[in-house]
């Protein structure tokens, strides 16, 4: 059966599609520090005054300067030229998108390499993996597309440093879609930054909206993860018509690195098929690295922590770092 059977529908409609909600109302506010699993699984919104929301700037900077020491222990590579930018991608949800961006880019981060994650979902799931509460913090990346703020001021120093999201996100689309550029808004952001780090890695939301062009605009290449089931190879022709158009207009340079099957249960007949047709269709295209189902990929979030801190000795913390050496061994073939 072949893949490109399974795709329907229009990569021109998909690229100009635009975001239908309104920026959320008020303003962000400071970020606490790690949130409970309480908070983690219901924040609320708190809205101090202008004063204090200044006072408690001040002293996350502080934890984050105490924080950032810590990480600096980490043994460390000779930089090369500018960062890296990996773009995650697929319009399909739930499919291990924000789990494959926190993992890998700590497993990049503990072979000694600089790392910037970004989280360009409007859910803000790469906020909270790394116990950052998405609707506390002051600044996120509505400012720094909408409002043109330095990238620099949306950065925290967590396992890795992450340029954070909030729910604002939702309404950028719409509040960008009378910008000339706006498809390189995240491209024009990254560069204050992008040569402080060896590798930038870009969570974006499940669809292929502009929040989705930019990440693709600024990216060098692209990691497609699918889950092994069937709706979730849909899109797959899709997005390559969209990275295609991508390539035509903003970014001739742009490639798709590989596709990435995630959420493997190997005891069905149904993945196991679903893996078989993504090689036959896509061939070398598709990493070897396997990324199984595991309960720690669930519980690390909860903790504010990666799956290689949360469970260092697993299985699950394998697979990112087997996933990592691949990765860097083809980008250095």
């Amino acid at each position: 059966m072949g893949i490109s059977a399974l795709a329907s529908g229009s990569a021109t409609g998909a690229v100009q599609a635009a975001a239908t909600v309104a920026r959320a109302a008020g303003a962000a506010v400071s970020d606490a520090d790690r949130m409970s699993a309480d908070e983690a699984i219901a924040p609320t919104r708190e809205r101090p005054n202008k004063g204090s929301a200044k006072k408690a700037g001040k002293d996350t900077k502080g934890k984050k300067g105490a924080k950032g020491k810590k990480a600096t222990k980490a043994k460390s590579r000779k930089r090369s030229g500018d960062a890296k930018v990996i773009a995650f991608a697929n319009q399909k949800g739930g499919v291990a998108k924000t789990t494959t961006t926190l993992n890998l880019a700590v497993a990049f981060k503990e072979a000694g390499y600089e790392v910037l994650a970004v989280d360009l979902d409007p859910q803000g799931n790469l906020t909270m993996s790394q116990g950052v509460d998405p609707d506390k913090v002051q600044k996120s990346l509505y400012d720094v597309l909408v409002e043109r703020t330095p990238i620099s001021e949306v950065i925290q120093e967590r396992e890795i440093d992450l340029a954070v999201a909030s729910i604002d996100l939702a309404g950028a689309e719409i509040a960008m879609s009378t910008q000339i550029g706006r498809e390189r808004a995240l491209e024009k952001a990254l560069s204050e930054v992008i040569d402080r780090y060896d590798f930038v890695c870009i969570d974006t939301p499940p669809s292929l909206g502009l929040l989705t062009i930019n990440a693709l605009t600024a990216a060098n290449s692209v990691i497609v993860p699918v889950q092994c089931e069937y709706l979730s190879m849909r899109g797959l022709v899709q997005l390559q018509n969209t990275l295609s158009m991508i390539r035509e207009n903003l970014n001739p340079g742009v490639e798709l690195q590989g596709i990435l099957p995630t959420m493997l249960d190997s005891r069905t007949v149904h993945a196991t098929e679903a893996v078989e047709i993504l090689e036959e269709n896509f061939g070398d295209l598709v990493f070897k690295s396997r990324i199984r189902k595991a309960i720690k990929f669930a519980e690390a979030p909860v903790r504010g922590a990666s799956v290689l801190k949360y469970d260092p000795k697993g299985n699950a913390a394998k697979y990112y770092r087997d996933l990592a050496k691949e990765v860097l061994s083809n980008g250095s073939s």
